[in-house]
């Protein structure tokens, strides 16, 4: 597709949504402007977004393989590293047996990672001096799978009439108590202490994509203290930021944040037939309503969303002085054509139910809605990959016009790792390394394999995963 026929495409689409017809470059760029966080300076308008690589040590340390996609985060010309890794901040709640755990056996494996971020981008750029690097600390929940047997060992916020059944939550007793939930909140306090004494300028306390702490902020039907009201739904970040105030003084803190979501969706059965999933559909919520189990949803139509909350979120985060937020929606378990608009769902997805570009319009629009809300937090947008070849003509756009202050990409980051050098020094971009959303960095590690660009990155095609991913292709493709 050429430039002119996206643009026409977007303009029938989205036709608020901005592009530019040249990728400017060097100082002339919107995208190349410094950007100031209190005493720091971030060099440009680029942000790499955290991801799950499945590839750490049994242990939590990174590998051979995670050093490796920390030393591209440092080549990739992006100025604000956004956590580069989901890290759990204590075993049990890992999402995968191989995620990274910020714990005292593990501090000279982190240690090591960051350093090699910062010796790359200083060996492609000369300097660190206006590079911010932090770490995303999470725990996974709902979704927690710690150990080999690769089997959902879920911690939750409260009972879900809808998700429960999907990962096995059959017991009260599976809902943290209060009491469970405090040291929980030490062990985040803990990890941020740990990450100051790396080195690392900011913790990202992970509120998104239906992890714990995201979870929280809908528990609407949960009692206590952590349940019911917004204050006491948002108590466990105000006691995180506390302990860390307390424990790390002079941590930035950061929260990435789902601001909106919608009830999860299935594969419609009956379109599913062959080789295809079903387009994706609602799951049945008549049974619940008022929908009252999730954050930034209408309760009295959950396929629809509400920011009704999610503005009262960013004024607490403002109230705290919190100024880095990452704006994102949804979850990439239950709902990912809102979550991460793509053309190709992963195998345990279905089919996208709308054109990905009206998810993508989506989420630019929530973000520029509430950056002029609240003028002075620093809003980092999501979800722009799906616009492949023309994510820097877009981009520069959204920046140059107030959107968004910084532009985040992260599955684009796997494929392509140096975008943001090629666009601002270059103005152009190497197609042949652009993502196509073939979602196989995300259908690999559903089936326990790591996660990266099998398609693009040869490092990726020539590892005995890739063959074992194909036969998962080809497995998935034979159901009936």
């Amino acid at each position: 597709m050429s430039l002119e026929a996206f643009r026409s495409h977007l303009g029938a689409t989205a036709p608020d949504v901005p592009c530019d017809a040249e990728i400017l470059r060097g100082e002339s760029s919107p995208l190349s402007r410094p950007l100031r966080l209190r005493s720091m300076v971030v060099g440009n308008r680029w942000a790499v977004q955290p991801m799950e690589g499945w590839d750490g040590t049994p242990d939590g340390s990174p590998s051979d393989l995670t050093l490796r996609r920390w030393r591209n985060f440092g080549e990739s010309g992006a100025k604000l590293i956004w956590g580069g890794e989901a890290v759990a901040v204590r075993s049990d709640g890992r999402a995968n047996p191989n995620q990274l755990v910020l714990a005292a056996h593990t501090l000279k494996g982190l240690a090591k990672l960051r350093r090699t971020l910062l010796d790359a981008h200083s060996k492609r750029f000369g300097s660190t001096r206006d590079l911010l690097e932090g770490l995303q600390l999470t725990h996974s929940g709902r979704f927690s799978q710690p150990n080999e047997d690769n089997r959902l060992q879920p911690r939750v916020a409260f009972r879900h009439p809808i998700l429960d059944r999907h990962v096995g939550v059959t017991r009260d007793e599976q809902v943290l108590t209060d009491g469970e939930v405090a040291d929980l909140i030490e062990d985040f306090v803990v990890a941020a202490r740990h990450a100051q004494e790396l080195g690392f300028r900011f913790v990202d306390i992970k509120h998104c994509h239906g992890y714990l702490l995201h979870e929280f902020l809908g528990a609407h039907t949960r009692e206590g203290r952590y349940g019911g009201s917004f204050e006491n739904r948002t108590r466990v970040l105000r006691e995180i930021v506390e302990g860390i105030r307390r424990e790390a003084p002079g941590l930035e803190v950061g929260v990435r944040v789902s601001i909106f979501d919608i009830v999860p969706f299935r594969p419609d059965p009956s379109a599913s037939s062959g080789t295809r999933l079903g387009p994706g559909v609602p799951e049945d919520f008549s049974k619940a309503l008022p929908y009252r189990y999730g954050f930034g949803v209408d309760e009295n139509d959950p396929r629809r969303h509400d920011l009704t909350e999610g503005r009262r979120f960013l004024q607490l985060l403002d109230d705290l002085g919190i100024r880095l937020v990452n704006l994102s929606a949804g979850s990439p378990y239950y709902n990912p054509h809102m979550q991460r608009p793509a053309l190709y769902p992963p195998s345990d997805g279905y089919d996208p139910p709308e054109d990905p570009l009206v998810g993508v319009a989506r989420q630019l629009r929530v973000v520029r809605e509430l950056k002029g809300e609240f003028p002075d937090l620093i809003l980092v947008g999501s979800a722009l990959s799906y616009l492949q070849d023309y994510l820097p003509h877009v981009a520069q756009a959204l920046v140059r016009d107030g959107w968004m202050d910084v532009v985040g990409i992260g599955r684009m980051v796997l494929a392509y790792w140096d975008l943001p050098a090629d666009v601002l020094e270059k103005g152009e971009l190497q197609r042949n390394r652009v993502c196509r959303t073939f979602s196989d960095c995300t259908t690999a590690p559903r089936n326990g394999l790591v996660s990266g660009c099998f398609p693009l990155d040869h490092h990726y095609s020539s590892l005995p995963d890739a063959a074992k991913l194909k036969e998962v292709k080809r497995a998935a493709a034979r159901k009936p």
